[in-house]
């Protein structure tokens, strides 16, 4: 499953509607007690509430092609009962006398409404169209926080579904499991059927209460705020930035970054790569994070690679399958001097991995406040593996991708690297002035790699095989 944007994936021409949540008529917004995460607060608070695009560069979403007949009234129930099971989409915010109280809203206090376009049905025009209406109508402080849209293909009966979201409601995790929740709960609507009972589902506004705890437990001198001290005192207090560096050739201030999504290594490629460093005690994760780590290295002549890494913080299964903002940032910081080969990169992303993991639920906004850090991280690597997700593997035949709004930031590299049941793919985006080869020069780098690793290690293992198959033969 690619991560990439609206203008990137080919919407089919059809009929427009677009569907979105509404309170009930005589219907009340309940103060809620529990409280907001701390990157969720944060977020609000540097929120800029006049901006007359609120989801300009912030939305994120899923969409694909529903394999199925399109039905109005069974995706107008679809959309209520998605509500009605997550907690999360149904919950907002509004000004305290302290800062940011929530609000939510019982499941019978919504209804769903929906919007007919008919004057928009083709491929480009509803690119477009959706585009501004995610940046328009999507913001953190007004609720509903989702938007999804239908486009209906009648010479295929069949249609396809775009929900955009803004991101304080939603996570990369989420995104994925959109996909094969709503086909679900359309199919059971359809057939008149009803979805077996699941313990998967909790409100990330219980988890606001885990994380919160969390963040009150976090002193000056505790295990997780020294490893980010320890991390920032090693470049000044600041955040690190890609390397190798890449300049930028003209003032881009405005323009939106470029984004590319590549799919590197085919599942059975990427798949002898994982074997052979399994085979040495480590992890995929471990796996793909050495492997850049190296590429970065060998390219820029440093001796470290220095990173921030998203990580997802459902500590129960509870909330395994729950839409909501379940993420935090780590830091990671590899050694790996010039001569290092990919093993000893292995051995060093280990060591990395494991230094990092008592941050992985101290919530890090909490932690900048302690060591009051005034940066902001600028260049961050997300690893997703997604096979581990329910029916992950029907995605790719939806047409399935996750979505990011255009950044327009002029100094910000993001990759995201995704396993999926098709093989390995990356994802980024940089900066529009910045050198599109330098990226690519470097992603190479970290593509031959990962092959050749895996395949020397196929070469090794190839005698042993061919006795094992004679001796079967016999």
């Amino acid at each position: 499953m690619e991560y990439t944007i609206l203008s990137h994936f080919d919407i089919r021409p059809g009929t427009l509607t677009l569907w979105s949540a509404v309170r009930a008529p005589g219907t009340e917004w309940k103060a809620d007690e529990r409280p907001l995460t701390c990157v969720h607060e944060n977020y609000h608070r540097n929120f800029d509430a006049t901006d007359p695009r609120p989801g300009r560069g912030r939305w994120i979403g899923t969409i694909f092609e529903m394999d199925a007949p399109f039905d109005a009234r069974s995706v107008r129930d679809l959309v209520w009962a998605w509500h009605a099971r997550h907690e999360g989409l149904r919950t907002t915010v509004a000004p305290t006398e302290s800062g940011i109280g929530r609000l939510t809203c019982a499941a019978l206090d919504v209804d769903i409404v929906h919007e007919r376009v008919s004057e928009v049905s083709a491929s480009a025009e509803l690119n477009d169209y959706l585009r501004d209406t995610l940046e328009e109508r999507l913001s953190p402080l007004v609720w509903p926080h989702v938007v999804i849209a239908t486009v209906e293909h009648r010479d295929t009966h069949n249609f396809t579904v775009l929900v955009g979201a803004d991101h304080s409601v939603m996570d990369a995790y989420s995104q994925v499991l959109i996909v094969t929740e709503l086909r679900a709960l359309y199919r059971a609507l359809l057939d008149g059927t009803s979805l077996p009972h699941s313990d998967t589902f909790a409100s990330p506004a219980d988890y606001a209460l885990v994380e919160r705890q969390a963040a009150a437990a976090l002193t000056t001198e505790c295990a997780p705020t020294e490893v980010w001290r320890n991390f920032l005192s090693a470049s000044e207090g600041r955040f690190p930035r890609f390397a190798p560096p890449i300049a930028a050739v003209e003032d881009t201030a405005g323009q939106p970054q470029t984004s590319v999504s590549r799919w590197l290594l085919t599942d059975a490629e990427i798949g002898a790569t994982e074997e052979a460093a399994s085979a040495l005690g480590h992890r995929p994760t471990t796996a793909v994070f050495a492997a850049l780590a190296l590429a970065s290295c060998r390219l820029s002549g440093t001796a470290e690679f220095r990173t921030i890494m998203p990580v997802a913080t459902r500590p129960h299964k509870c909330w395994a399958e729950s839409m909501g903002w379940f993420v935090n940032i780590v830091p990671l910081a590899i050694p790996v001097p010039g001569g290092a080969n990919y093993r000893d990169a292995l051995v060093a992303t280990d060591g990395a991995l494991r230094a990092a993991k008592p941050a992985t639920l101290a919530p890090a906004d909490r932690i900048f406040e302690l060591l009051e850090v005034r940066d902001r991280p600028r260049f961050a690597v997300s690893y997703v593996d997604i096979r581990r997700l329910p029916d992950n593997e029907i995605i790719a035949g939806l047409r399935g991708r996750a979505l990011r709004a255009d950044s327009y930031s002029t100094d910000e590299v993001y990759f995201w690297v995704v396993r999926a049941a098709e093989g390995l793919n990356i994802s980024a985006r940089f900066p529009a002035g910045y050198s599109a080869a330098v990226l690519q020069r470097f992603i190479d780098e970290f593509t031959a790699i990962l092959r050749e690793f895996g395949e020397a290690a196929t070469a090794e293992l190839a005698p042993a095989l061919m006795v094992v198959a004679s001796q079967g033969a016999a």
